[in-house]
């Protein structure tokens, strides 16, 4: 029997754990399959162990395990298939099949100027900053600087920047800060970031404590998850994970 099994990061914060698990369940409605279920890497229950073990009591025979990732880095190419070891041990008449993350799509670059949109009219003088969760995978940094070449082909604005928040550099607080002595007028901060968490209340309060000019504007978009074009890249890595 077919189990699919979405592994989401994981946050302390509450409502980016609920986040994660509602935009699972809006998934889990557009892929037709007899067992789903979700667990996180890290930071919230069930782990990843335990939902493999909920996908075999229900009688899977065949589980696709689907990273719920923006970018292929540390998480997607070793913490995730180490857990996934342990299991082939445990289950070895289980037939395991390994998804692949989100990753680059012009699909994706779409929601970004959506999200742009939603705030504010997209003007020449706009100075856009993308701000990754940041890694020590260098194939991650340079995604993101492929999406963010991508969406400048797409908008008009004076700049669109690459900035990441842990683990990688330019470091979001130093661009900003840099952005805001040299008088940028209008920076738009646009989150390349799935749910809701600590790294989102992070970006707020960073923002807040900053001295702006009278002339100066400094807008955060929302982050990717909740939009609803992402269930539907997410179900199409279901579909590709399930028919390998």
């Amino acid at each position: 029997m077919q189990a699919v099994l979405y592994v989401c990061h994981g946050t302390r914060k509450k409502s980016g754990v609920e986040e994660a698990i509602g935009f699972v369940q809006k998934t889990i409605k557009l892929v037709d399959a007899p067992i789903q279920r979700y667990c996180f890497l890290e930071l919230a229950k069930p782990t990843i162990l335990e939902g493999i073990d909920q996908c075999v009591k229900l009688g899977a025979t065949t589980i696709a395990v689907v990273p719920v990732l923006l970018l292929t880095a540390v998480h997607a190419k070793m913490d995730i298939p180490e857990i996934l070891e342990q299991a082939k041990e445990r289950y070895e008449t289980i037939e395991f099949r390994y998804g692949k993350p989100l990753g680059v799509q012009e699909k994706l670059v779409d929601i970004l100027v959506e999200r742009i949109e939603e705030n504010s009219q997209i003007k020449a003088e706009m100075e856009i900053l993308l701000v990754g969760r940041g890694s020590s995978d260098m194939d991650a940094v340079n995604d993101t600087q492929r999406i963010a070449e991508l969406l400048q082909q797409k908008i008009q604005v004076s700049s669109v920047s690459k900035c990441f928040l842990t683990a990688a550099t330019p470091r979001f607080e130093t661009v900003l800060e840099n952005k805001i002595v040299s008088g940028s007028r209008q920076i738009v901060i646009l989150p390349y970031l799935l749910f809701t968490g600590l790294l989102m209340n992070g970006i707020e309060k960073f923002v807040q404590r900053q001295r702006l000019h009278p002339n100066q504007q400094v807008v955060i978009c929302n982050q990717l998850g909740s939009h609803r074009n992402v269930c539907e890249l997410l179900k199409a890595r279901v579909l590709e994970t399930i028919n390998t």
